[in-house]
């Protein structure tokens, strides 16, 4: 068959020819199953300078790696997608090591889902993503941005701004090495002394081993940077990854099977200030540079025998707390042709997480007042470091150990700083399994499987800090502080369950110019939560109270509170979509999709549900896109007008100071908008790519905060999204040296859904410069010096920042600052 023979080409031969295909989908079997006419039609190479638009029913832009790679080395692959019109990341720092915020089409990161080969990478909790732990850059093959909707089999819970597919290169059929040796430095104006970056990047790979053509790599990379403002802390981060690829006969079977891990030991980067509308304190770049407040370094206070000592501000601070990160996966793709007609893929995977967001508390070596050990939200009035002016308590997060020494001082008399973070383990299995059938040359159909289970633990536990407010160990939870009873304090503690079982089918057919495409997805949600603290508001906070007698008395003290209790919910939809694209001559289609869309709530307000014993609605939306696409040899153009309506709004906003996600439902809420790219190369040395986008959001009614109070939103703009983007790439080849520079306008965006505050537009700016070793001596063709310099004009500017529905302030993150990395790149 003319498909399966040509899938076996692009598949088995040659890793660059695997670009055309597969980056385009999620799964191997959505890649089978949709671009059948991309594979017919395109075994050669469509991009135009590492851009390319697939040509499907789905508005889709792809980056591959010859842009990719043009980045600066170790920069995560979610700031190089800022080239896609519809995205906007800020980026926290320059090298790409500490996170950021990311929208698509003004969807959060929790409404976008993001794969990597297949497997889902967003949280199994609240879907957030965290963009500092994405896949070495120098691995990827080709990341693909579908704009508003997703695959029919995708393992997701809440996509309904898009997806993005990460897919990882194939192993070479040769032997070679390759290494990247790079060094980083921040240049701004200001920069009050050396803020350095260093980083090694390695690959073996392996070439073909035997006669059957199992081929593997293997790579490692390791980076270490001080921190971008504050004079404190930095980033250490290690990753490994690794894939062995067997082809299966000659007709473009495989199994393949690849590892990655990724440890991130690293500091927040600050947030020097809050945010309210008026002037901000940082106007020129200079500004941005700060010490802490705390004296760094500095020492804890020392315990004295006899006296209730109390605590200083040492190890406080915000940037002094570490967000630690051990995450790993295995994953598997695979595909069998059965017979002529029949396929199956199967993709299983695993995925481990262990994380904490740090930060501090107050230990207490006796009991609360009224009497208990654990971890409680309150005021204690013996605590003189809390009370106001008048002598009241104010309100801190206390750990209660009922008569152990913290400080070692001989005495259980003192409140000491200990190291309380939110930590969270995470086991997930999934599979993604198609089975696809041939009816003929022009029509198809599959059904497919998805699994995704996880477990995810999440716990409260302290630990000690050292005199110097270091922490003896940044996971607490291996050796937890225990109370005089033995039982660990904590300041959360609950284990969730989260399941998807789906089915789903598609119908593909080819109507002379006509493709078409109908599918349906049936997911089968399963939330089981299990909450073992006292929940004291619908908020979901809670006090951790150890000992079950101890619980009992408590929640009798208090009545409302609800005891530690145990729920399942469940969700489930039937799901629609339906996509055309007709080629109205051999270079220019116009295409039109459907999608109805389910978002199902995330762990914190469904365990704050469990307050009130009322499940939060899920969300749900229905997704328009209808375009015009351009493609020849030298030009991919694609504009897109789309339009979506959603019924309860699930808006959610990572707190990083409480370490959890805020969700407020908008209601009834209408997005639509324009988003176009054209990507032309005049001739084999000039590139020109130009990109935008324009959104439109309205909340349609006031939302209700109280039992008579509503917030004002009803016609406002929904916070977080900017109005447009705007922006472009120009590169040359100048014989030994070619030179790309690009730019992107961000327009302003909202604060709070009552839009009166306003974060003002920005303009960032990029330099990268190559200069091939090759030209020079033959022997070095795979070598050569990269330069990048990012915000090459230094804009000050706010980068990622909470929002909220009537928040009239947010502690705010500012903008990576000018910085220049120089690589080393070496190859043979």
């Amino acid at each position: 068959m003319k498909f399966k023979f040509l899938l076996a080409a692009s598949v088995v031969s040659t890793a660059s020819a695997m670009v055309a295909v597969p980056a385009a989908a999620q799964s191997t079997g959505s890649l089978n199953f949709d671009d059948d006419v991309i594979v017919v039609s395109g075994a050669r190479s469509t991009d135009v300078g590492g851009v390319d638009i697939p040509d499907s029913p789905k508005a889709k832009v792809q980056l591959d790696s010859e842009l990719i790679l043009r980045q600066a080395p170790g920069q995560t692959i979610n700031d190089t997608l800022n080239l896609v019109p519809g995205v906007s990341f800020t980026n926290n720092d320059p090298f790409g090591s500490l996170g950021g915020n990311f929208t698509i089409r003004g969807f959060n990161s929790d409404r976008i889902s993001q794969t990597f080969d297949g497997i889902p990478l967003n949280d199994s909790g609240n879907y957030a993503l965290y963009t500092n732990q994405m896949v070495d850059p120098e691995i990827i093959e080709a990341a693909t941005v579908t704009l508003g909707s997703t695959d029919v089999d995708s393992p997701t819970a809440a996509a309904a701004g898009g997806t993005i597919n990460i897919r990882t290169k194939v192993p070479d059929d040769e032997f070679g090495v390759y290494t990247a040796t790079t060094y980083g430095n921040i240049i701004s104006r200001g920069n009050p002394g050396d803020r350095m970056m260093y980083r090694f990047f390695g690959k073996v790979e392996t070439g073909e081993l035997t006669p059957g053509g199992l081929k593997a790599f293997f790579s490692a990379s390791t980076t270490e940077n001080e921190s971008t403002f504050s004079n404190y802390g930095g980033v250490n981060k290690q990753q490994y990854n690794g894939k062995i690829f067997q082809p299966l006969g000659d007709n473009g079977d495989f199994i393949s099977i690849a590892a990655h891990y990724n440890v991130n030991r690293n500091n927040f980067n600050g947030s020097p200030f809050r945010y309210s509308g008026e002037p901000s304190p940082i106007q020129d770049p200079e500004d941005r540079f700060y010490d802490l407040s705390d004296g760094t370094p500095c020492t804890v206070v020392a315990g004295v025998t006899g006296v209730q000592d109390g605590y200083n501000s040492c190890g406080t601070p915000f940037e002094r707390r570490y967000n630690p990160s051990n995450t790993g996966n295995v994953r598997i793709n695979s595909l069998f042709t059965l017979s002529d007609k029949l396929t199956l893929t199967v993709d299983p995977s695993f995925q481990y997480v262990k994380a904490n967001g740090g930060g501090t508390s107050i230990g207490f070596e006796g009991a609360s007042p009224d009497g208990f050990n654990g971890g409680i939200f309150a005021g204690d009035p013996r605590n003189p470091q809390r009370l106001d002016d008048a002598g009241n308590p104010r309100s801190a997060q206390y750990y209660y150990f009922g008569g152990v020494d913290l400080n070692g001082d001989g005495d259980a008399l003192d409140y000491v700083t200990i190291l309380s973070p939110s930590h969270t383990r995470t086991n997930r299995y999934g599979v993604i399994a198609n089975l696809i059938y041939d009816i003929n040359p022009d029509h198809r159909v599959r059904l497919a499987y998805t699994l995704d289970h996880a477990r995810h633990r999440q716990t409260g536990t302290a630990g000690l800090l050292r005199q110097n407010a270091e922490p003896f160990d940044v996971f607490p939870a291996n050796d937890p502080l225990l109370d005089a009873d033995g039982i660990a304090p904590q300041k959360r503690n609950r284990k969730s369950f989260a399941i998807l079982n789906q089915i789903s089918g598609e119908y593909r057919g080819q109507f002379g110019d006509l493709t078409a495409t109908l599918g349906v997805r049936a997911p089968f949600f399963e939330r089981e939560l299990n909450q073992y603290c006292v929940t004291t508001d619908p908020s979901g906070n809670v006090n951790c109270i150890n000992g079950d007698a101890a619980i009992a008395d408590y929640v009798a003290a208090n009545p409302g509170f609800v005891a530690p209790t145990s729920a399942t919910y469940k969700y489930d939809k039937l799901l629609p979509n339906i996509g055309l694209n007709y080629d109205i001559t051999p270079s220019a289609s116009i295409f039109a999709s459907y999608a109805k869309n389910l978002s199902v709530p995330g762990t914190d307000p469904l365990y704050g549900s469990l307050f009130v014993g009322v499940a939060p609605v899920p969300e749900t939306s229905d997704s328009f896109d209808l375009g015009v696409r351009y493609q020849t040899g030298n030009i991919q153009a694609q504009v897109t007008g789309w339009y979506n309506q959603y019924n309860d709004r699930l808006a959610t906003a990572y707190d990083p100071i409480l370490d959890r996600a805020i969700t407020r439902n908008l209601g009834k809420v209408e997005k639509y908008g324009v988003d176009g790219s054209i990507a032309w190369k005049p001739s084999d040395p000039f590139l020109l790519y130009v990109f935008g986008s324009y959104l439109k959001s309205e909340i349609n009614e006031d939302v209700q905060t109280g039992d008579d109070t509503f917030a004002p939103t009803a016609g406002k703009r929904e916070a977080g999204a900017p109005r447009y983007t705007l922006g472009a790439r120009a590169q040359a080849d100048l014989g030994p040296l070619e030179l790309g520079v690009q730019v992107k306008r961000t327009g302003s965006r909202f604060l709070n859904d009552i839009n009166t505050i306003e974060l003002p537009g920005y303009t960032v700016a990029d330099l990268d410069a190559r200069l091939s070793l090759g030209y020079f001596n033959e022997d070095f063709d795979k070598a050569f010096i990269q330069i990048n310099v990012v915000n090459l004009l230094d804009e000050v500017y706010i980068g990622s920042a909470p929002t909220g529905l009537t928040t009239s302030g947010e502690f705010v993150n500012i903008g990576a600052p000018r910085a220049f990395t120089a690589s080393l790149i070496w190859g043979f």
